[in-house]
């Protein structure tokens, strides 16, 4: 009965035409008969694919009787699941329950912040002697009535946590400020590693309330991954300490020099990053660099040299702090006290600029480096005449480095392997420098240099744990007769070793080498 039934509405009575006109033999003779033209699933496939390519206006066509919001219905649908593609295709057929037309089962396949497949159904009925979609908010989706809509629900993904080395966080309101810079920094960075992808559902909305009826259809998030980073918050602590009472713009840098970890960089005040990113004159702790390259060209500590007041040198005069004249005396004094005369004369006799450059290169002048956030390169230009070297060669003229700069340069005496400084797992920089591994004998000789600084040249003032090497730096910048001066100091102690600068803050040894020894004071011991 059911195939008898399907036969009759399959044809239809109508005017003759020449299109589909077949003969059917009845009592009395033959009549014609104008046959509907073509089948359920070919209408139901042609709608599809029209669907596929959003083209509603074919849709339409194939539509018996559309409502004027018909565009409307699927736009918003696509608009709601954020849909980036689509595909539909016939999957069988069937009767229509209890009325008129027949039933075109179809598959749904959508991409977007879900991807996800349905189950739908078109139901085809003759129309104007062709089979047309009977059209309802159901031809979209099974769950789809007038009064409902079908719509993504975002859910953020929680960012993971940015911790300290020992697994605290750091990423919290209570962070200091420093160290929220540094925060900041990485979070800009490392966005999608910390937040991960973000969850969704497909939700049945009821338009008159906003609620939601049921869920269709999840996307499952990815959570994000922690990033751990190397600072130590006790060591940070001390760097923060010891710059109390600091009235001028200030910076400690702290790193291990056996791997280059930075455990602390402080800023005081905060608002700008000077640790990582601020550029200075080094002044005389640029020393290190020179006194390298000499010991490795053959000079040894105990070797003496002269350390007049002043020396022409390139046609200007040098002269060392206060105008001291040391006559002469061990090269291993003449660091100790810093002498101008001595580094940038011998510097000239010596080197050259070829030599000390390259040298300058061995502890990361010159050096890409990437720390995990931004910082800033060294810089040694080729000195340009024997002026111009003797300057390089005291940390002055066009030579420029950050306090992490020459934290990593004292790092580099400390393990005798200079090391990019890092902020993050090395697995995230793979592209950095490479390690540099310094002479044996220069190793040697700097680890007797500069412990000879503290203990009787220009930082013994101060009162240092055992243990400390270092050297002080007064950097020139700007013009006049006395130009104002940065203080440094940079040095090591056991597996840590820091740089400390204060803006305009003069002698080296007045100012940032005090700073120096309450910080290393203040390591958990």
């Amino acid at each position: 009965m059911r195939e008898q039934a399907r036969k009759r509405r399959r044809g239809r009575w109508g005017l003759i035409t020449a299109a589909a006109l077949v003969p059917v033999t009845v009592a009395g003779g033959v009549i014609w008969a104008l046959r509907t033209q073509g089948s359920p699933e070919e209408t139901a496939a042609r709608f599809l694919t029209a669907w596929s390519r959003s083209d509603y206006a074919a849709m339409r066509e194939l539509t018996a009787d559309p409502p004027a919001a018909f565009e409307d219905w699927y736009r918003r649908f696509h608009d709601d699941l954020k849909s980036t593609a689509r595909r539909f295709r016939v999957t069988g057929t069937g009767e229509a329950d209890g009325s008129e037309g027949e039933r075109v089962r179809f598959r749904a396949e959508l991409s977007g912040p879900v991807d996800f497949s349905y189950d739908g159904v078109l139901r085809l009925v003759e129309h104007d002697r062709a089979w047309r979609v009977s059209w309802s908010p159901a031809a979209i989706h099974p769950r789809l009535t007038p009064g409902r809509r079908i719509r993504l629900t975002t859910l953020p993904a929680e960012r993971a946590p940015i911790t300290a080395a020992d697994g605290t966080r750091i990423d919290t309101p209570e962070t200091p400020g420093s160290v929220q810079q540094i925060v900041e920094q990485l979070a800009e960075q490392y966005g999608s590693r910390l937040t991960g992808t973000a969850s969704a559902r497909v939700d049945v909305i009821d338009t008159a309330t906003g609620r939601r009826v049921e869920t269709i259809a999840t996307g499952g998030a990815k959570p994000g991954e922690p990033l751990k980073t190397t600072l130590d918050p006790r060591v940070h602590r001390a760097g923060a300490d010891a710059l109390e009472g600091v009235t001028k713009p200030a910076s400690l840098v702290a790193v291990r020099p056996s791997t280059g970890e930075i455990l602390a960089a402080v800023n005081k005040p905060g608002g700008y990053n000077r640790a990582l990113l601020g550029t200075y004159p080094p002044g005389s702790t640029f020393k290190i660099v020179t006194a390298s390259a000499l010991v490795a060209g053959g000079i040894t500590p105990g070797q003496n040299v002269r350390c007049p007041a002043e020396q022409n040198i390139g046609g200007f005069r040098f002269h060392n702090a206060g105008f001291h004249d040391y006559g002469a005396l061990p090269f291993r004094d003449a660091f100790a006290h810093s002498c101008n005369t001595t580094f940038g004369a011998m510097a000239v006799q010596r080197l050259g600029a070829e030599r000390l450059t390259k040298v300058a290169a061995d502890f990361g002048f010159g050096a890409r480096i990437k720390i995990g956030i931004p910082a800033v390169d060294a810089a040694f230009p080729v000195p340009r005449d024997d002026t111009d070297l003797a300057s390089a060669a005291i940390g002055q003229g066009r030579v420029l480095a950050s306090p992490l700069n020459m934290a990593a340069v004292a790092g580099a005496i400390a393990s005798g392997t200079w090391r990019q400084p890092r902020l993050v797992p090395a697995a995230l920089v793979p592209d950095g420098a490479r390690p540099r591994k310094l002479e044996p004998a220069v190793v040697s000789a700097l680890r007797k240099l500069m412990p000879a600084v503290v203990s009787e040249g220009t930082a013994s003032g101060v009162s240092f744990p055992s243990g400390t090497a270092g050297k002080t730096g007064t950097a020139e910048y700007g013009s006049g007769a006395e130009p104002p001066t940065h203080s440094w100091f940079i040095g090591y102690r056991g597996d840590v070793a820091f740089a400390v600068i204060v803006e305009g803050g003069g002698e080296g040894a007045a100012v940032a080498a005090p700073v120096a020894a309450r910080f290393l004071d203040a390591l958990p011991r």
